[in-house]
C-alpha cells in the first residue's frame, strides 16, 4: 500500500517541482496530478514531459490523473466535448506512463448549469448518456491499457457502492474499476466500509482518503480531518490489507474551513497534517 496526495488546494498554483519536493519531504510515495499541472490540451508536450520528469526525479510516482468530466448534459455538444477530452487524457496517460484516470459520471451537483435528474432530465435518459459516454471511453482505456477509476460522488448517478456497481457490471472491463472514496458512500449510509472494500476487491484501481459527516445535499455535510468523521478507518485499512491491495491511497484534502482558518491556505501544512493522521490511523495495521 502506497500513499499519495491529490495536488489540489493551493498546490495548483505552484510549480510541479515545488509540489513533489514538499510531498517527498513529508513522507509521500506519490502525487495525484490534476488538470492544473497535467492537461494535454492546455500544456505542450514539453510541459507534460517536465511534470513527469520532476515527479520521477523526486522519487515519487504519479498515482493517477484527475480527469472528472460530466457526461450528463442537456446540450449534446457538451457531452461530445467531455467524451473527446477524456479520450485525449487517456492517450496522454498511456504516453507518459500514468496508470489510471479518475473519472465521474455526472451530473455534477455543484455546477449550476448541470441538469437535475428527475427535474430537468429523466433518470433513464441520464443513465443512457453515461452508458453512451463509457461505450467510447472504455474501449479507449482498453486500447491504451489505462485504468478508468470511477469515483462515486454525492448527487451523481454513480454516488455509492450500489449505483457504481450498475456501471461497472454493465461493461465488465478489466480496465474499468473504481476510485474508492469512502466519504461519499458514508453520506448515503454505506457505513460498512470494510465489506465494501472486500466486495470491490481487484476492481479497486485507486483509493481516496477522505472523511465525512452529514447528509446529502450542498451545505449539509463536511469532509473533516481524517479520523474525525464517520469512516471506520481501522476496518477500511484492514480490509485493504486483506484483499492484498498494493496500489495508492491518495489524500483528497477538502477540510476547507480548517484549511483556510487554521492552516492559512498552506497546502504543505495540509499534506504534513494528513500524513500524521495516516500514520496514526494505520498504526498496527500495515
Amino acid at each position: 500500500m502506497k500513499f499519495g496526495f491529490l495536488a489540489g488546494l493551493d498546490f495548483m498554483q505552484r510549480k510541479a517541482e515545488d509540489v513533489v519536493k514538499a510531498l517527498k519531504e513529508n513522507g509521500y510515495d506519490g502525487v495525484e496530478w490534476t488538470l492544473a499541472h497535467f492537461n494535454p490540451r492546455a500544456k505542450s508536450e514539453k510541459e507534460l514531459t517536465e511534470v513527469v520528469r520532476v515527479t520521477k526525479d523526486a522519487g515519487l510516482e504519479i498515482s493517477e490523473l484527475v480527469v472528472q468530466q460530466n457526461y450528463v448534459n442537456l446540450e449534446k455538444e457538451k457531452n461530445r466535448e467531455a467524451i473527446d477530452f477524456t479520450k485525449e487524457c487517456i492517450q496522454a496517460c498511456a504516453k507518459f506512463g500514468i496508470p489510471a484516470a479518475n473519472v465521474f459520471t455526472g451530473p455534477i451537483p455543484w455546477d449550476p448549469s448541470t441538469p437535475v435528474v428527475g427535474k430537468n432530465i429523466k433518470e433513464g435518459d441520464a443513465w443512457q448518456m453515461v452508458r453512451d459516454a463509457y461505450a467510447e471511453i472504455v474501449p479507449a482505456a482498453e486500447k491504451n491499457k489505462v485504468n478508468l477509476a470511477v469515483e462515486g460522488v454525492f448527487g451523481m448517478l454513480c454516488h455509492d457502492f450500489y449505483t457504481t456497481s450498475l456501471l461497472i457490471n454493465h461493461f465488465r472491463s478489466e480496465y474499468l474499476g473504481v476510485n474508492l472514496d469512502p466519504s461519499h458512500g458514508i453520506l448515503v449510509g454505506n457505513l460498512d466500509v470494510g465489506w465494501i472494500v472486500k466486495e470491490w476487491g481487484k476492481r479497486i484501481k485507486h483509493v481516496h482518503l477522505k472523511d465525512c459527516a452529514g447528509t446529502p445535499g450542498m451545505g449539509n455535510f463536511i469532509f473533516p480531518l481524517l479520523g474525525e468523521g464517520l469512516v471506520d478507518w481501522a476496518a477500511f485499512f484492514k480490509a485493504l490489507k486483506e484483499i492484498g491491495y498494493n496500489g495508492f491511497c491518495s489524500v483528497e484534502f477538502e477540510s476547507f474551513t480548517y484549511y483556510n482558518k487554521v492552516l492559512r491556505n498552506d497546502p504543505v501544512a495540509a499534506a504534513k497534517l494528513s500524513m500524521e493522521q495516516i500514520r496514526k490511523l494505520t498504526e498496527g495495521i500495515i
